[in-house]
């Protein structure tokens, strides 16, 4: 009996002790195994502004996983020095190649034009820089006041959104956004991002009229046609609409709700006189219960008491 105890327990401790050799083994080839599965990735080292050219001294390298290490991305520091930023880069943030510009741009505003685009300044007040809300990143649609052409003495202005969805690159000569959005800049001048088009219009509105910028939701891309507004469509007067709530986009937001129905009033009806009717009788008295005949009695006298005593 003892006897097989003991192979129980010497059984027993051979499992454990391959099932650990086991562990083990897997865990040294695994760590072996980490190293190699590793790559070294050229990251910034500080924040680096949107326009600025990268010094070595903005770099560094980390392990990353390789199949984590996103596409386009350095490993060596020396094909990173040099290049522009095209957007702005956080500390610890991969540098890959489409956040940088061509090799040999400048650095500066011409860095981070796109190719077919041109840059173009125009002047603002807070009335037309949207009370300096507009920063760059900002989506903005550009709006003239103009005289139409060919109105004889009547000459009525019109107002026209003349550009759609035009970005800001620029406002003053901040090109990165700042941190804090709250804090309107006031500006004097809007740098634009448009097509050579674009910039021919832009032109002729800042001369011929008066220029606004509007400013619309950076997930809005919608197209919208417009009739433009003159002094006859001003006078007739508007519909009272819902607003949405801010931030909203048209396709999150319901449909509009349908206007309340009127609500008629109907003049109240004369009230024709009603017969009086008659008095309804009041009811009769009930007659009052008849008294109870006096029970006998008989007093009792037992010494110096005295008492009563009533018989049914």
């Amino acid at each position: 009996m003892r006897n097989k105890r003991l192979l129980f327990v010497l059984a027993g401790a051979v499992v454990f002790g391959l099932v650990a050799a086991v562990s083990v083994s897997r865990y040294l080839s695994n760590a072996q195994a980490t190293p190699r599965n590793m790559r070294a990735v050229v990251v910034a080292k500080v924040d680096i502004p949107l326009g600025t050219q990268v010094v070595a001294e903005q770099l560094m390298k980390v392990q990353y996983p390789s199949n984590a290490v996103p596409d386009g991305a350095f490993e060596a520091e020396e094909k990173v020095v040099g290049r522009v930023v095209v957007t702005t880069l956080a500390a610890k943030e991969p540098i890959t190649d489409f956040k940088l510009a061509a090799e040999g741009s400048a650095a500066g505003l011409s860095a981070v034009i796109p190719e077919g685009y041109r840059a173009m300044t125009v002047k603002v007040d807070d009335v037309i820089g949207v009370a300096g809300f507009i920063q760059p990143g900002a989506m903005v649609d550009v709006l003239t006041v103009i005289q139409p052409p060919d109105e004889g003495m009547h000459r009525n202005p019109i107002s026209k959104i003349v550009l759609q969805n035009v970005k800001v690159l620029a406002s003053g000569q901040n090109m990165d956004k700042p941190k804090n959005e709250r804090e309107a800049e006031s500006v004097r001048a809007v740098t634009l991002q448009v097509t050579p088009d674009q910039a021919e219009k832009l032109a002729l509105a800042s001369v011929e009229g008066k220029l606004r910028l509007v400013m619309r939701n950076t997930a809005d891309q919608g197209d919208e046609q417009t009739q433009g507004a003159n002094k006859r469509s001003l006078l007739t007067g508007e519909h009272a609409t819902q607003p949405p709530p801010a931030g909203a986009l048209k396709s999150e937001q319901g449909p509009v709700p349908a206007a309340p129905a009127p609500v008629m009033h109907r003049r109240p009806r004369a009230e024709r006189p009603r017969a009086e009717r008659p008095a309804a009788p009041a009811p009769a008295a009930q007659p009052a219960a008849p008294a109870e005949p006096p029970r006998p009695k008989v007093e009792m006298i037992q010494g110096a008491k005295r008492s009563t005593v009533e018989f049914p």
